[in-house]
């Protein structure tokens, strides 16, 4: 969203297939035989939807709001040198002159990106994501002891344009857990026009009338997710859900999780029917866009790591990534 900054590309390395250890939940895929894309996940501290479209903070936002320009214009080939400035707590460095940072807790010794491959494919009945990444040494940030890993695909169909043009940054606001605006809210993820009025920091928790929610959704406005949780040594587990004026998990996941990894090396394998169980029908032919994130080393909320938009086409198409059929 802001202008091209002093930031160069680096291009991620793609990481050697691995095993799954799981049973399959579907139709096994030769990943091998799949084309897949490098992409660079980056640390964006407490960075809010509503921080992007300000001026005065972000200096993209102009270009944004009256140019046409979204986040992946300008920023994809910058990830993995934004990443080390923000996770540190450190000003950020551009051609235009140091912005402030945007991390107040970092965490110490916290790799600032994870170099990723991501492959799509269907067989027909099944949506299926393979993602091989490295973490790295991450430590153990302790928010959430449960689980040392977990990997999000987020799912957004054209009626969700904030989405399009922003990608997960438009469900993230400055007034949920964690960010500057919370106040103490623990409020989750959500979706700017769910809000009765949204400003600098965010929608609080006045809703639109229940008669405008219902359009909202009948139009196709709500983001779906698959998230695979991750414990070395311990089969993979997986939940989906929703964004819509929350974020909420759905019951019984459309989602299924396969995993291996060790040393840091993970390799994931999420899958879920194309129709039903979730808001998001997927169509032969269909185009969509998805974003990734990953949370490393027990954390919670919003200190994950997190791709820009990608485009995603099902069976063939122009796209960043095309979920081949298999």
């Amino acid at each position: 969203m802001m202008k091209r900054s002093a930031f160069g590309f680096v291009a991620a390395a793609g990481l050697g297939a691995l095993a799954l250890s799981a049973p399959p939940a579907r139709a096994a895929v030769d990943w091998g035989s799949v084309p897949g894309k490098d992409i660079v996940l980056f640390y964006p501290g407490q960075s809010s939807y509503e921080w992007a479209l300000t001026e005065s903070e972000m200096s993209g936002a102009k270009s944004f709001r009256t140019e046409g320009k979204n986040c992946d214009t300008c920023h994809i080939g910058e990830e993995k040198d934004m990443g080390p400035q923000i996770v540190t707590g450190q000003k950020r460095v551009f051609k235009t002159g140091e912005k402030p940072s945007i991390e107040p807790t970092p965490i110490a010794g916290k790799p600032g990106s994870i170099p990723a491959t991501v492959k799509f494919a269907n067989d027909g009945t099944n949506l299926l994501v393979h993602i091989e990444f490295k973490e790295g040494t991450q430590p153990d940030a302790k928010q959430d002891p449960a689980t040392a890993t977990k990997v999000t695909v987020m799912f957004i169909p054209k009626a969700a344009s904030e989405a399009t043009r922003t990608g997960c940054w438009a469900a993230c606001h400055d007034d949920a857990a964690s960010m500057p605006s919370a106040a103490g809210a623990n409020r989750t993820k959500y979706l700017p026009r769910t809000h009765a009025k949204l400003t600098r920091q965010g929608g609080g928790d006045a809703l639109k009338p229940d008669a405008d929610l219902a359009k909202l959704k009948a139009d196709g406005y709500v983001l779906e997710y698959w998230q695979a949780k991750l414990n070395p040594g311990a089969p993979a587990s997986a939940v989906s859900g929703t964004v819509f004026d929350k974020r909420q998990e759905t019951a019984p996941s459309r989602a299924s999780a396969e995993a291996s990894g060790s040393a840091g090396n993970w390799s994931v394998t999420l899958s879920g029917k194309m129709a039903g169980g979730g808001p998001i029908d997927f169509q032969q032919g269909g185009l969509y866009q998805v974003a990734i994130a990953i949370h490393s080393g027990h954390t919670a909320k919003r200190f994950h790591y997190v791709s820009f938009e990608r485009t995603l086409a099902i069976g063939s198409g122009a796209a960043d990534f095309v979920a081949v059929k298999k």
